[in-house]
């Protein structure tokens, strides 16, 4: 297994662009096989999630490659709707077929998605949504089976605005029969982007990034070019990992409007922001100042996504702050390792009183999720002496090469792989 060792201390310094959003790009590719023909989605970064789904397009028949950026998949030869149970384990987002299988092929047979270990994130509202679509949903153990020869537009109202339930639904939807309409929709970035990409195969949506969308059913979608947007959850994790080494970093293709949570609560902690379009200055030459209450909710409020990139700069900020998580109940997880390295932290069911600390220290810890892990990133770059962050492949879920990205930065980190016997060289 991959390790990073890093060297803190360092404050960030210098220029980087933001790929994309592995949140936009999945549903994005997943959707792609409603078109038949070929399909090339830009800014698409090279992640293992990414080719997770690539190797899922491919067991169904597409030809899908990564050039650079560009993915292009040829979605006409698809001739099953069959995904298998292996590659469905190693990543939850591998449920957004169901919707585009089935409405493709009028039926598809999926198992229980795997992915980071944050809390129960039952797929109910995902079923319930194609149950209301016309779909009859049959459940043997592990193996999920839908059947529908023909979809019905439908009024559709989810008990939570889960984004997952909304995207499936969205592309089950788009070529169903009438008009369908979703209340309670969640309002993500992500999700507009999935509505900017459907419309421009010819499907016809409204009200994504609110709360009602609406999907008027066509018969049939064509192929097309699309570009993903910048990944706020990266933008955010350099944001937070800039003002926890008192740095001063500028980051290039962003969407400020897609952070304005997070800008608001970090210039609370008395990080300057300055933004130019799609240009965000982000510096720090203090101590941060602690927030006295954060609730993670869905979009626009401030996303579960960087609430453990945000614990290390409270964790050295002066005062106490409450962190509240409301999204997923096993989202802590990285309270452990950072009280490793001097952080003072106490969890009370879902809530985390962070006392700020005068520094953290150097010290070996574990990556237990994706986001967990870049959180333990930043306390490493933050820390006095050296951090190794272990079970790396997390990481890399969802961050192209995060050593690389931060090295350009000024940062200290260096990758080391595991080989067969045993040496461990760098990465």
């Amino acid at each position: 297994m991959d390790k990073l060792v890093i060297e803190g201390g360092k404050p960030l310094s210098g220029t980087i662009a933001i790929h994309g959003a592995k949140n936009a790009a999945l549903p994005i590719l997943a959707a792609s096989v409603l078109a038949c023909g070929t399909v090339t989605i830009d800014h698409v970064p090279k992640l293992l999630d990414i080719g997770v789904m690539l190797d899922l397009l491919r067991e169904l028949g597409c030809r899908a490659w990564h050039e650079g950026e560009t993915v292009v998949l040829d979605t006409a030869p698809a001739h099953t709707s069959h995904v298998p149970e292996t590659l469905m384990r190693q990543m939850r987002s591998s449920i957004f077929l169901m919707g585009p299988l089935l409405a493709r092929f009028g039926e598809v047979q999926v198992y229980q998605p795997g992915g980071c270990a944050i809390g129960e994130r039952k797929i109910d509202l995902h079923l319930q949504g194609l149950e209301a679509l016309g779909a009859e949903v049959i459940e043997l153990g592990n193996r999920i089976i839908c059947r529908a020869p023909r979809l019905i537009g439908n009024d559709i109202h989810l008990a939570f605005p889960s984004v997952g339930a909304t995207e499936n639904i969205m592309m089950a939807a788009v070529l169903a029969e009438g008009r369908t309409t979703i209340t309670n929709a969640a309002r993500e970035p992500e999700i507009q982007d999935l509505q900017r990409f459907l419309n421009k195969m010819g499907a016809k949506i409204m009200g994504a990034g609110t709360d009602t969308i609406t999907i008027e059913g066509v018969r049939r979608l064509e192929p097309c070019r699309y570009e993903v947007i910048p990944d706020r959850i990266v933008t955010g994790t350099v944001m937070v990992a800039a003002a926890a080494t008192r740095g001063q970093v500028t980051l290039q293709n962003t969407n400020p409007a897609h952070l304005t949570s997070l800008i608001h609560v970090l210039r609370r902690c008395g990080v300057q922001i300055a933004i130019d379009g799609d240009i965000m200055k982000v510096s720090s030459s203090a101590r941060p100042k602690a927030i006295e209450r954060i609730v993670t909710s869905p979009y626009p409020a401030f996303p579960t996504d960087l609430q453990s990139q945000l614990m290390v700069l409270l964790a050295v900020a002066d005062g106490t702050s409450i962190m509240k998580e409301t999204i997923f109940e096993g989202r802590f997880k990285h309270v452990e390792e950072l009280t490793r390295m001097g952080a003072d932290i106490r969890v009370d069911m879902n809530a985390a009183f962070i006392r700020g600390v005068p520094r953290l220290y150097g010290a070996t810890v574990e990556a237990t999720d994706l986001r967990a892990g870049a959180a333990l990133v930043i306390a490493g770059l933050a820390a006095q002496g050296r951090t190794i962050v272990e079970q790396v492949h997390h990481i890399d879920r969802g961050y192209d090469r995060i050593e690389q990205m931060l090295s350009r930065l000024g940062a200290r980190i260096t990758r080391y792989s595991a080989v067969p016997d045993n040496r461990v060289v760098p990465g």
